[in-house]
């Protein structure tokens, strides 16, 4: 890390929101990884609970199902001794068409601080900014980002790297529909990391093919073994089966057949490389469950390192006091 011990907080923090990571410097990413380092001290504590939100109100409000990323924003807050209200849009007043700005009101009176909010529409979160107060996180919207499963993943890959200067991530999967590979594009390359995205061509983003001006760090191939070869860190995205209906794929058996990761395909890459995946898993489709539970594998601390990262930027939008 690059940040200079002297340095506070608030002098290098200038986010009221966490809306993707494309307007984060280089010095804000490193920060919530310094941060969330402390986080994850606290977390290994036998009472994993500090003060630091005492006071402060955080509402999540999820339009689509989640497990991993709500389940880790309650913990966070917990931990954080903020006050949560969880708040399913399928169960409330929106089932009965009250709209995005109008529900974000209701909870601004209820005294939000944070709220926290995945929605299935791309840019949700950018609509919602002009008419809330409180500080908004987002916790996805569509296809466009996913800001904090980013943070996340470099913070896991940071637990067995010092660096990612240099090294080669390999995305491979359904990136054409994936606000994870979206967001980690530009958190792993503005850390240094060199980006090969790798999928059937039509689950590939347009605009990515060769050189780029804005991503000189990406490289896009439909060839999962040049992908694959002496690659860092590969990390699997999940296979969204309803692209199958839509027709983009032939088959699904001809999608494990040429981009299932499988032990085989994973020897291609580094000796120590790391196995990702944000989740959930379809085990035996894009990845077979041996590679998913083996010993390069970090699936699993990617979650518990999603309640370290969710608590320190929860900190540092509430202003980043004392622990």
């Amino acid at each position: 890390m690059d940040i200079e011990a002297s340095a506070k907080p608030q002098d290098i923090w200038q986010h009221r929101h966490v809306l993707d990571i494309d307007d984060f410097s280089r010095g804000e990413i490193e920060l919530v990884m310094q941060t969330a380092n402390a986080m994850s001290e606290v977390l290994s504590r036998p009472i994993k609970k500090v003060p630091a939100l005492r006071g402060k109100c955080v509402f999540t409000i999820f339009w689509e199902v989640s497990t991993r990323t709500r389940g880790s924003f309650e913990l966070a807050a917990k931990n954080l001794s903020a006050d949560v209200v969880n708040f399913t849009a399928q169960a409330s007043s929106v089932s009965k068409g009250e709209s995005l700005i109008d529900t974000l009101n209701t909870v601004e009176a209820l005294g939000a601080d944070i709220i926290v909010m995945r929605h299935p529409i791309s840019g949700a979160p950018y609509h919602a900014l002009p008419y809330v107060k409180a500080n908004l996180v987002n916790a996805g919207d569509g296809w466009h980002a996913h800001p904090t499963q980013a943070l996340l993943d470099l913070h896991t890959i940071h637990r067995h790297r010092a660096s990612l200067e240099g090294l080669k991530v390999s995305i491979i999967g359904d990136i054409k529909h994936s606000r994870v590979a979206r967001s980690n594009v530009w958190c792993l390359t503005k850390m240094g990391a060199h980006v090969v995205l790798c999928a059937p061509a039509t689950l590939l983003p347009s605009g990515l093919e060769g050189s780029c001006d804005h991503f000189p760090r990406v490289e896009v191939t439909t060839d999962i073994t040049e992908a694959l070869k002496d690659a860092d860190v590969v990390m699997v995205l999940r296979l969204q089966k309803e692209r199958m209906a839509s027709g983009i794929l032939p088959s699904l058996r001809e999608f494990i057949g040429g981009y299932q990761l499988n032990a085989a395909r994973l020897a291609f890459a580094a000796k120590d490389a790391l196995v990702m995946h944000p989740g959930p898993v379809n085990e035996e489709i894009e990845i077979t469950r041996a590679v998913a539970h083996g010993p390069q594998s970090v699936i699993r601390e990617q979650v518990a390192s999603g309640v370290a990262v969710r608590m320190a930027l929860l900190y540092l939008l509430a202003g980043g006091k004392e622990l």
